[in-house]
């Protein structure tokens, strides 16, 4: 085990295996075997390798899971591979209102999960009519591939957004990378994705990526701006 202490509010363990139910894992925490959340629908193995190795763990919360902690992020160089998706928006909104994002215009009055017309933004910026969607990125490459694993959903985000840029809306799609080492983003090519994404920025939509790391105190916050490479 890493000899750095774990965020405020964490601890670690190793990580033994994912289990064939969703959103289960075992994980070795002082010796004994536990079973631990996964807050993910796609299994980790598919970004990651984390059999053997340090984990970081946070108190599970939520009296529908049957496990006392939630896997959270894993142990990478000097710091942490986040793991939870959900992530991504925290770190977004945790970091908006700094002069990293002076280049998005008036934010203060953000507003996050707002719905126009069925379709619900991650942010929402009332006074440029401007919305957020913030989809993440698990890798350890430096350049990581965005859209690895077909979304029916996000095509369907895509097909909303496009109607209502069309409509008079601004729109930007945010893309961090859960790992604080990465470098650029890579976008995908030859399939539906990046058709509906092409078509998006064709009419207006902005993408801008971005790379995300856990501070001592526990929270999660946006580290840099990243190139994206087509």
């Amino acid at each position: 085990m890493s000899e750095k202490r774990p965020p405020v509010g964490c601890l670690s363990g190793k990580f033994l295996k994912e289990n064939k139910n969703r959103f289960r894992c075992m994980v070795e925490i002082d010796g004994m075997e536990t079973l631990c959340y996964i807050a993910s629908s796609c299994r980790l193995d598919n970004f990651v390798s984390l059999t053997g190795k340090e984990v970081l763990l946070k108190p599970t919360t939520g009296r529908a899971v049957n496990a006392k902690y939630t896997v959270c992020g894993l142990k990478y160089k000097r710091s942490y591979i986040l793991l939870n998706t959900s992530f991504a928006n925290r770190a977004v909104e945790n970091s908006i209102k700094s002069r990293r994002f002076a280049f998005i215009g008036a934010r203060g009055d953000y507003q996050r999960e707002h719905t126009i017309d069925g379709y619900k933004t991650d942010l929402y910026l009332p006074s440029s009519k401007t919305i957020i969607e913030v989809k993440s990125v698990i890798s350890t490459a430096e350049q990581a591939q965005f859209g690895t694993v077909h979304s029916d959903r996000f095509l369907r985000q895509l097909a909303d957004i496009e109607v209502l840029i069309e409509a008079g809306y601004n729109a930007r799609l945010f893309i961090v990378s859960l790992n604080p080492y990465t470098k650029a983003i890579e976008l995908p090519s030859g399939n539906a994705l990046a058709c509906a994404i092409d078509r998006c920025k064709t009419i207006g939509l902005q993408i801008n990526a971005f790379s995300c790391r856990i501070a001592a105190d526990g929270e999660v916050f946006i580290h840099q701006q990243i190139p994206i490479y087509e």
